[in-house]
C-alpha cells in the first residue's frame, strides 16, 4: 500500500515532511531565536524546535522516489537520524506560498 501511495510524488520539486520530534525534552513559553534581535519571543512566534506538541514540519527538495523500495530521498531535511516521519505531502506553490505575507518581528 505504501509503494502505491508514493505514485506521482516524483513530479513535485519540493515536499513537506511531517515528523515526530521524539528527542524533544521540554519547552519554554519564551525563547531567544538564533537570528534577529537577541530578545525573548513567544514560542509560537518562532521556529524553535522544542515545542509542546513534538510535531515537526520541514519543507525540503525532493530528490527521488523509489516506489518499490518505499524510499523517498530529499535534500535539506533538518531532522536527526532516526526521527520518525509521520507523513509526506507535496509542496504546491499556488497554496503553500504567500510571497507578500508579513513576517512579524523578523
Amino acid at each position: 500500500a505504501i509503494s502505491q501511495a508514493l505514485a506521482d510524488l516524483e513530479g513535485f520539486e519540493f515536499v513537506w515532511v511531517i515528523s515526530f520530534l521524539h528527542m524533544n525534552e521540554g519547552w519554554a513559553p519564551k525563547v531567544t531565536p538564533p537570528r534577529g534581535p537577541r530578545r525573548k519571543r513567544g514560542l509560537f512566534a518562532t521556529r524553535a524546535p522544542h515545542r509542546p506538541n513534538h510535531i515537526g514540519l520541514s519543507a525540503c527538495r525532493l530528490v527521488s522516489v523509489d516506489q518499490e523500495a518505499r524510499v523517498v530521498h530529499v535534500h535539506g531535511l533538518d531532522l536527526l537520524d532516526g526521527t520518525p516521519v509521520l507523513d509526506v505531502k507535496p509542496y504546491v506553490p499556488y497554496c503553500d506560498s504567500f510571497p507578500s505575507a508579513r513576517a512579524g518581528w523578523l
